[in-house]
């Protein structure tokens, strides 16, 4: 049974290193049409197999929701919703990669504890793996992270291409399609093409795969084939 269990593992990792891969592929938007209205439903992230045309993995899947079960705003809920994770995944990935690296609080904070009433030092902390480390943030620092990402999630409802909404009955982001991921902060003006688009789009799928892998590797000895370099 263990090495069933075993060389499941390893085929899901292997099979997550190849997705990984593909993510960082050069990639084309193409167009469906849907089977009900006839709408044209962009796909975002096809990608060209060997010079052949743009394939999209789950196209049976995307049609059936963008038509037979939603609409094309269901297709821009999905979209953003994979940002959103992609986002979320590249954040994670830097900070699962910094606690590894011993790149810490510890090292440049001005403070010695991160919690001076539970006792929890940033060195502590840097001793631990990330999953240790995470368990041991205290209720009140947990309570921050949830404001922080809600106050986030507040602003996109809220806010429309005008900005905020006070005179709406349905906040923009529960309207059809209201939710794109695109949360209007830009300081530095960085002029947003789709190539920067499709690149975000990439780099989120591939973190996805990557902090699934590392948080295998630390929790599941021996499920990820490949060593890695800590």
């Amino acid at each position: 049974l263990v090495q069933s269990y075993t060389s499941t593992m390893k085929f899901l990792a292997l099979s997550t290193l190849f997705a990984t891969a593909a993510a960082f592929a050069p990639q084309a938007t193409v167009a469906k049409t849907t089977a009900l209205a006839g709408e044209k439903v962009k796909i975002d992230g096809a990608m060209p197999l060997a010079g052949a045309e743009p394939v999209f993995f789950g196209e049976v899947y995307w049609d059936k929701l963008t038509s037979d079960w939603g609409s094309e705003a269901t297709g821009t809920w999905l979209r953003a919703a994979e940002l959103k994770h992609g986002r979320s995944a590249m954040i994670a990935t830097v900070g699962f990669a910094f606690q590894k690296f011993g790149i810490t609080f510890d090292k440049f904070s001005p403070h010695e504890y991160l919690s001076v009433t539970e006792g929890i030092k940033f060195a502590d902390l840097q001793a631990m793996g990330p999953i240790e480390a995470i368990h041991s943030i205290p209720a009140a620092g947990m309570a921050q992270i949830f404001m922080a990402i809600a106050a986030i999630e507040i602003y996109e409802l809220t806010h429309g291409p005008e900005g905020i909404t006070t005179d709406a009955r349905v906040a923009p982001g529960l309207t059809p399609g209201g939710l794109t991921g695109d949360l209007g902060w830009n300081p530095l003006d960085i002029k947003v093409t789709d190539r920067r688009k499709l690149v975000e789009l990439q780099n989120g799928r591939a973190a996805m795969f990557a902090i699934c892998a590392w948080v295998a590797a630390e929790t599941t000895p021996g499920s990820v084939p490949l060593s890695l370099p800590w």
